[in-house]
């Protein structure tokens, strides 16, 4: 695939491409790239698209072919074009044309609330400084108090100030047609209300000098020190903020002499009647121009989790609304995040009614009806489609992939009929004809089938027994294991418990066949667990007794022989749980002759008394071991194994032959048994599993020499 890539020029100009752009881009983090780099980087650029654009043409033509060849992909795929899709995409727009509608329509009932709110604090505003108009100035505090307790009543959180005029506004000097008014001097004389959002204004800011008033919404927030100019002045996380409505007026005359200031918070009275009456719950206010500053707060303005939707609205959607900086006059936008639901939008503004139910709701349920009818009859039409595809093209594709099965060789297969029609006729007629010579081909195929099979299970036999060199310095290792059939109850495997100790263990499982490779395999797992837990050979046979007379089959058993070296102590710890002997043949000594090694014990799985016997019978026993020293372990197989006139090789004549020639290196050893017993056995069939492992110690300081070899290879030698 790579190199198939390489031969075509979009590849290698890809290739060249991407090459070329990383160099460029290595050089500009260097030096400023001159004029002549930019534009090979620009042609490198168009080389990668115009490649890029010959693959995808390619994809898409083999995506097309592959996807395309079957008759009825091509009629699904059409109608999915031509009536799924289109569908699909005007239930979309239409969704999408809804949102908009909604969204847009909640954002200006957003607005004109926060407007009205403006306007009640503009005519709230107007109407005290009416009241200290007609007052004459006198008992200001009462008439302050009573218009404040009045507006408080109305909306509770309602702040209002009273400022005097220290000089008349835009009164202080001659001025140029070029220079703004100065502002009036201001004072403050009175407030009256919580004041809970921000603190009363002690004056009015400069580019209010004209005395023309104003009425909109002005930030506050509280966050870290050194913002605005005070210790308690910013906005929150993501630039979220307070707001609160403000207007302010002046009272009538040529020289005003007071100033009114009215406050109404976005507080949470707010939120819950804008919630009443529109449907819309607001959830965040963030600020979207930095110039404008908010105000130091008293008490901090609910921020994002804090206005978290309690109803659980479930569309979210924006609106935009302007604010003042109170110190500057400048303006800004915030944007505010809002979570509205589309039912009780809809009940607020379908207010028309006849017959006792809303006409709009009368249009809503026939539009649902419509809908659901759409979606119905959308559904029916693609399943008919999908229907009506498989009936045309049914019948010729299980005709096409008979054929395909029976050139593939497969005269089993059978053509479902399901149309008495030409072509299910002609399907008729291929079954007869592949009917009659499937009872040929029945017996071959089974007798196939079971020799993969056990072809597999011998396979997987093999793998389950050590392969491949183990590396242990003192100590050279050889086995051979030859199934009587394709799979085999013998087992044998090594252990590296560390780096100086090893453990060795050969087993037999009663039988041949596929039960006692079963028995094996569960076996390997076994051993291979206790292994690890117990490091006496006497203590891991107790237990494997007891986990596997839990299992075995009442009619079979498993003898084995489990044997730990310590190559570094110089010592063998091994029991022998009712397998062939071990024959161990000293390297040196006054009395160099072959040993027996016959420790009592009994066979494993056997269920009887709980294993008790098992256990008063398993022996134990510790020997030296010094350089040279030869050990074989094996399985009645070698032992059994009978030529024609039904005589067995025997122990004695394995123990003559490995006392003869222990002197080779122990993979001749082996090949030399190997070699005797086929000469013994002649034309005499296998009739047992044969296992044999070979154990010679070597120096302590030796290097680690490979022992062990692939089962495989020894199955063929």
């Amino acid at each position: 695939m790579k190199h198939a890539f390489l031969r075509t020029l979009p590849g290698r100009a890809i290739v060249v491409g991407l090459a070329v752009k990383i160099a460029v881009f290595a050089i500009s983090l260097a030096v400023t790239p001159p004029t002549l780099l930019d534009v090979i980087d620009t042609v490198a650029s168009v080389a990668i698209v115009l490649g890029a654009v010959y693959f995808l043409g390619r994809g898409v033509a083999v995506a097309n072919r592959r996807l395309l060849w079957k008759v009825r992909r091509k009629l699904i795929i059409s109608y999915i074009f031509i009536g799924f899709i289109p569908s699909i995409l005007i239930i979309a727009f239409f969704l999408l044309g809804g949102l908009f509608l909604f969204s847009n329509f909640s954002s200006y009932l957003v607005q004109s609330q926060f407007r009205t709110l403006e306007d009640r604090a503009a005519s709230a505003a107007a109407a005290l400084a009416l009241d200290i108009q007609r007052a004459g100035r006198t008992d200001l505090r009462t008439i302050v108090g009573r218009r404040q307790a009045t507006l408080d009543s109305e909306r509770p959180g309602v702040s209002v100030a009273a400022l005097r005029l220290t000089r008349p506004c835009g009164d202080a000097g001659p001025t140029d047609d070029r220079t703004p008014p100065p502002p009036a001097g201001t004072a403050l004389v009175l407030s009256a209300g919580s004041w809970a959002h921000v603190e009363p204004p002690q004056s009015l800011p400069d580019w209010l000098g004209d005395c023309g008033g104003f009425s909109g919404l002005v930030p506050y927030g509280v966050a870290p020190n050194g913002a605005g100019g005070t210790d308690r002045l910013n906005i929150g996380d993501a630039g979220e903020i307070g707001l609160f409505a403000r207007a302010v007026t002046f009272t009538n005359g040529i020289a005003p002499a007071y100033a009114v200031i009215v406050d109404m918070p976005i507080d949470e009275r707010f939120e819950q009647q804008l919630r009443s009456d529109t449907g819309v719950e607001l959830s965040t206010l963030r600020s979207m121009t930095p110039g404008v500053r908010p105000l130091a707060a008293r008490t901090p303005p609910l921020f994002g989790a804090q206005r978290g939707s309690a109803n659980g609205l479930p569309l979210t959607s924006i609106t935009f609304l302007e604010q003042r900086d109170w110190a500057s006059g400048a303006t800004g936008s915030v944007i505010a995040s809002m979570q509205l639901s589309i039912p009780d939008i809809y009940r607020r503004i379908s207010t028309q009614t006849s017959g006792g139910r809303s006409f709009s709701q009368m249009l809503l349920v026939l539009l649902l009806v419509i809908g659901v009818l759409f979606l119905i009859i959308q559904g029916l039409a693609l399943i008919l489609g999908l229907v009506l595809a498989r009936s045309i093209t049914g019948s010729v594709h299980e005709l096409f992939a008979g054929t395909e099965r029976v050139r593939q060789g497969d005269f089993t297969h059978k053509i479902d009929i399901r149309a008495h029609d030409q072509l299910g006729e002609l399907a008729q007629s291929f079954n007869s004809m592949t009917a009659s010579i499937e009872d040929l081909l029945r017996e071959q195929a089974e007798k196939k089938r079971l020799e993969e099979e056990l072809r597999i299970a011998h396979e997987i036999q093999m793998s389950l027994l050590p392969h491949g060199p183990l590396r242990m310095a003192g100590l050279s290792v050889t086995a051979v294991c030859v199934p009587a059939r394709e799979v085999g109850g013998d087992y044998y495997d090594f252990f590296p418990l560390d780096d100086k100790r090893v453990g060795i263990l050969i087993a037999d499982v009663s039988g041949k066949g596929t039960s006692a490779a079963l028995y094996m395999a569960e076996l390997k797992g076994l051993m291979l667990s206790l292994s690890r837990i117990h490091t006496s050979p006497r203590d891991l046979l107790i237990v494997a007794n007891r986990i596997i007379a839990e299992h075995l089959d009442a009619r079979s058993f498993i003898t084995m022989t489990y044997a730990v070296l310590d190559l570094g102590r110089r010592v063998m710890t091994y029991a022998r749980a009712g397998h062939t002997p071990m024959i161990y043949l000293p390297a040196t000594g006054a009395n160099r002759s072959l040993r027996v090694l016959t420790p009592d014990g009994l066979v494993l799985g056997l269920k009887i008394d709980n294993g008790e016997m098992f256990e008063q019978l398993l022996c134990e026993e510790t020997m030296t071991i010094a350089e040279g020293d030869l050990f074989v372990l094996f399985t009645d197989g070698i032992t059994e194994a009978m030529n024609d006139g039904d005589d067995c090789f025997g122990e004695s004549r394995l123990g003559a032959l490995i006392e003869e020639h222990s002197h080779l290196p122990t993979e001749e050893l082996r090949e030399r048994v190997l070699r005797e017993i086929a000469a013994f056995v002649g034309t005499a069939p296998q009739h047992d599993d044969m296992t044999m492992l070979l154990l010679r110690v070597g120096p302590p300081a030796h290097e680690s020499r490979e022992v062990g070899e692939a089962v495989a290879a020894e199955a063929r030698s």
